[in-house]
């Protein structure tokens, strides 16, 4: 099974032992992030830093000339990864003998929302989500699809992956953050999820949903789950439970078109903008409604437009089924596994969780993350794949 490990521009550039010890793990290729959220990172081994601090949601590369006098437009990044990071890191891991291919994060972007409010979900008490950028709306859409057509195609880069390219939602993993005091189900997270924008306001009622109507009656269907005195899991079925079955299936139809949408065209930007044979991906979870990095789709759909799918499987392998479903002989279907034991991964299981995904009809596996993970990870990595 071909691999590939997920690896920031700062984990390489400045190391020149890098290159050379992701390519003794076995893999092939390198998932190289080009446009990425604000996040905190170690860095274990590089010889000038332990952490790099990426201050706001930035390209890794320096933008271009796209994107002069529009707004929203996408922020090149500070010192922690200075002008073209990503092309020097992808060079070195060239040089090693590694195909370079992108990693493109789209709605998920927390200093968008903070400059532009508009940008961001409103959910239905009328609360912002600074880091999901409502993907309903016309100037986001747009933003996003040329976000995803620059940031893919990058010079050398034999393909893409695409992270949430799609509805992102309540769900935020936040240095600072205090909301798990009331337990929320996949239920009430949909429904903290829905957006009340302008957009979306005109969406509902476009399928004949009153939107006021609508909040009050998410309101009142959170109201006994902030006192815990109904569950608020239970599936697409819990949602129904809470809301009626009319108003959750309409709204779920406005999210999945608005959705399926833009997947088709940002995929499309990245073809047309492509060489010949350039692979795009999306990070995928095969329930529709559910919200977040791994973008909710529809299996059979998403498999029509893309190349294939990058599924989470830390936490089993069942996510693929449904894809494994719907896919095509030349489909890629990635399983993907947390590689780090500080962050909930196996590495030492990898062998044997490589081989239930491929039953269950993976073709690839995806490592995160090298640069993240400690050399005794490490080292579980090159013997699982050694194995393999």
């Amino acid at each position: 099974m071909r691999a590939s490990a997920f690896a920031y521009p700062w984990d390489v550039d400045g190391d020149p032992a890098a290159p050379d010890r992701i390519a003794a793990l076995g893999v092939r290729q390198v998932t190289l992030a080009s446009a990425y959220h604000s996040t905190r990172a170690l860095t274990p081994r590089h010889p000038r830093h332990r952490i790099v601090t990426a201050e706001h949601a930035a390209v890794l590369y320096p933008p271009g000339d796209r994107w002069t006098g529009r707004a929203p437009r996408p922020y090149p990044a500070g010192d922690w990864a200075p002008g073209d990071a990503y092309g020097r890191a992808a060079d070195a891991l060239a040089a090693a003998g590694l195909e370079a291919h992108t990693w493109v994060v789209l709605a998920h972007n927390s200093r968008l929302g903070a400059e532009h409010p508009d940008t961001s979900v409103v959910n239905a008490y009328g609360d912002r989500y600074p880091w999901a950028p409502c993907i309903a709306r016309p100037a986001t859409r747009a933003y996003l699809t040329d976000l995803a057509a620059e940031a893919a195609v990058r010079p050398g880069a034999r393909g893409t992956e695409l992270e949430s390219l799609g509805w992102y939602g309540l769900a935020h993993p936040h240095g600072h953050d205090k909301t798990a005091g009331v337990v929320l189900g996949d239920a009430g997270q949909y429904l903290m999820s829905l957006c009340f924008c302008p957009d979306c306001r005109a969406g509902y009622a476009g399928l004949g949903l009153d939107p006021d109507g609508l909040a009050g009656a998410v309101r009142a269907a959170l109201e006994p789950v902030w006192r815990q005195a109904v569950p608020s899991g239970g599936g697409w079925a819990g949602v129904e439970k809470l809301l009626g079955e009319r108003s959750a299936a309409l709204t779920r139809a406005w999210r999945d078109d608005t959705a399926r949408t833009l997947q088709e065209t940002a995929v499309a930007a990245v073809r047309a903008a492509a060489p010949e044979g350039f692979r795009v991906l999306l990070h995928a979870d095969p329930v529709s409604y559910h919200c977040g990095a791994n973008a909710g789709v529809d299996p059979a759909h998403i498999l029509s437009v893309a190349d294939g799918v990058v599924v989470p499987c830390t936490d089993g392998a069942g996510p693929l089924t449904p894809f494994a479903e719907r896919a095509r002989p030349d489909s890629v279907l990635a399983a993907n596994f947390t590689i780090v034991s500080g962050m909930g991964g196996r590495p030492a299981a990898l062998a044997r969780d490589a081989r239930r995904a491929r039953d269950l009809g993976a073709t690839e596996l995806r490592l995160y993350h090298a640069g993240l993970a400690s050399d005794e990870d490490l080292a579980a990595v090159r013997a699982a794949l050694a194995e393999l």
